[in-house]
């Protein structure tokens, strides 16, 4: 079939007459730059879902792809005996029509459908979906991806294929055959379409509040700034703090309310440079003791400290996986830490210090998620679940009233959380990480870069001899195979690199262990270059 052929049938299916009208202006102009980007392939779906740019046609966050997707998970239930779901949403733009999309389609296949009663966090919605026993969970969001974008991620409730979700994200080969399901269908015209499903009742919410408000049971009167990324967080963390008895925290006004258009913040997430300067002048104004975001969907959780020799500044994930690490392996004799293999291997030596057992999985908590019995898992992407037991997920909520809790304790012993930090350092080397990644313009460079890092690996970097790689296709260990290599080099650098699993970005993760954070610094201001000029 031609395009123009192609753009037609999709007009003629498109459920929603804004996108249909577009791509018709699109074809009466020959427009085909615009309809070369609306369907060059359908928008992959993985295990992240789907996410991708708001814009009519196959290639899109549209409510037409929306609702084949909706389709096709309906598919996949029925072919499992799952016959109920729950659907969550941000405040992105399309979030509430792909809200009302997917309940009308598995309404009208059969399935027994809730649906939260106003934008929520993420951690809201897997709660959720475990309280409600529902089969299945979906929320309508992007995460901190730029404003233009919008997503959907899909969660299982009980044990489905041969693996014991309990409300976490999809993993293979679930993902596999929803896109299967996918490709299956033709169109969306012949799907039927309901009206029954319920709107969640407030004791669910409520539910969540108390019971991640009893992660903390001693508060104080520190100063905390919260800032909810222009996303959903605000009111759920309100009352998550006011239900724990913390003063409520200082707002940065300007991102306090959801706005779709994030106009503060050139991409929504606490970790990228500039994200949170608005809440570090409103510490500073205030004289606060922390600053807490969340991202967005507030299923992340970051953090800022006022270090005495740097001024303000925003805590790694890795560093906050090792406060919470420490404190958590602290108070507990028996328990399993957890942390992706991009992240520090700081929570392994808290684990064996307080003989503790350890995991790793690959990068993504839909892997964390999968451990049973799990204490504290972490990935260096900043999340978090501190109570993996109320939410198999990431909560960047329960992690901001527990970080409050740990600030509280340790300002009642005289000390900050840089004190505990140094005094995990102490006891186990300077671990310093850092993050680099390198934006693409193309998909399709992430195959090739990775291919010529295959065929030709350095020998060396910045001075610093190759004494191994491991290519994580292959794994040698019990992780599943994963697009990464890891490349250990002279002295105690590790090295990881792999394409991202959401965006046209490689990203690249290294870990220094020195005896202090001037040597550290040192040898990561050496690599600094040569790795992105690795990874362009």
């Amino acid at each position: 079939m031609d395009l123009g052929s192609q753009v037609q049938a999709w007009i003629d299916d498109d459920p929603d007459p804004v996108t249909a009208a577009q791509l018709q202006g699109w074809l009466d102009t020959n427009n085909e730059v615009e309809l070369l980007t609306s369907f060059s392939g359908f928008l992959a779906f993985g295990t992240a879902g789907l996410r991708g740019p708001m814009r009519p046609g196959p290639s899109g966050m549209n409510r037409a792809v929306v609702g084949r997707t909706a389709a096709a998970i309906a598919a996949y239930m029925k072919e499992r005996n799952l016959n109920s779901v729950v659907i969550g949403r941000d405040t992105r733009h399309g979030s509430q029509d792909f809200t009302q999309e997917t309940a009308q389609i598995m309404s009208g296949a059969g399935m027994q459908v809730f649906v939260l009663p106003r934008p929520l966090p993420t951690p809201v919605l897997a709660f959720a979906t475990n309280e409600l026993k529902c089969d299945v969970g979906i929320m309508v969001t992007a995460s901190h991806n730029p404003p233009q974008d919008n997503g959907y991620k899909i969660y299982l409730g009980g044990t489905v294929d041969g693996i014991h979700y309990r409300g976490s994200q999809i993993v293979s080969p679930s993902d596999e055959s929803i896109a299967a399901h996918i490709d299956a269908v033709t169109t969306l015209a012949s799907q039927p379409r309901g009206s029954q499903w319920s709107i969640v009742d407030e004791e669910i919410i409520n539910k969540y509040v108390s019971i991640t408000a009893a992660i903390a049971n001693k508060p104080g009167n520190l100063k905390i700034v919260y800032t909810a990324m222009h996303g959903v967080g605000t009111e759920t963390l309100l009352q998550v703090f006011h239900s724990a008895g913390f003063l409520p925290p200082i707002l940065v006004e300007a991102q306090a309310q959801p706005d779709p258009d994030f106009p503060t913040v050139a991409f929504p997430n606490p970790e990228e440079p500039g994200a949170i300067d608005l809440a570090l002048e409103t510490a500073r104004a205030f004289d606060a003791d922390l600053v807490i975001a969340n991202d967005p969907d507030a299923d992340r959780c970051a953090a800022a400290v006022n270090d005495p020799v740097t001024g303000w500044r925003m805590l790694r994930g890795d560093e906050l996986g090792a406060i919470f690490g420490e404190v958590i392996a602290r108070n507990t004799s028996k328990a399993i830490l957890a942390n992706s293999i991009v992240s520090s291997t700081i929570l392994s030596k808290i684990a064996g210090h307080y003989n503790l057992e350890f995991k790793q999985t690959l990068t993504g908590f839909k892997w964390l998620a999968k451990i049973d019995g799990l204490t504290f898992g972490y990935e260096e992407a900043i999340g978090y679940a501190v109570d993996a037991k109320t939410v198999n997920d990431k909560d960047g909520i329960s992690a901001a009233i527990k970080l409050a809790q740990i600030a509280t304790d340790l300002a009642a012993q005289g000390k900050t959380l840089l004190d505990l930090l140094n005094e995990i350092w102490l006891r186990h080397g300077f671990h310093a990480t850092e993050q680099i990644a390198i934006r693409l313009t193309d998909l399709s460079q992430v195959g090739t870069i990775m291919g010529r890092l295959r065929k030709n690996p350095p020998a060396e970097i910045a001075g610093h001899r190759v004494t191994s790689i491991d290519d994580l296709s292959k794994p040698t260990d019990d992780l599943p195979p994963t697009d990464s290599l890891r490349i250990w080099l002279d002295g105690t650098i590790r090295i990881i690199i792999r394409p991202s699993g959401t965006e046209a970005k490689m990203k690249c993760y290294i870990e220094v262990i020195e005896k202090d954070s001037g040597r550290a610094q040192i040898v990561l201001n050496q690599l600094r270059a040569p790795l992105k000029e690795l990874l362009s």
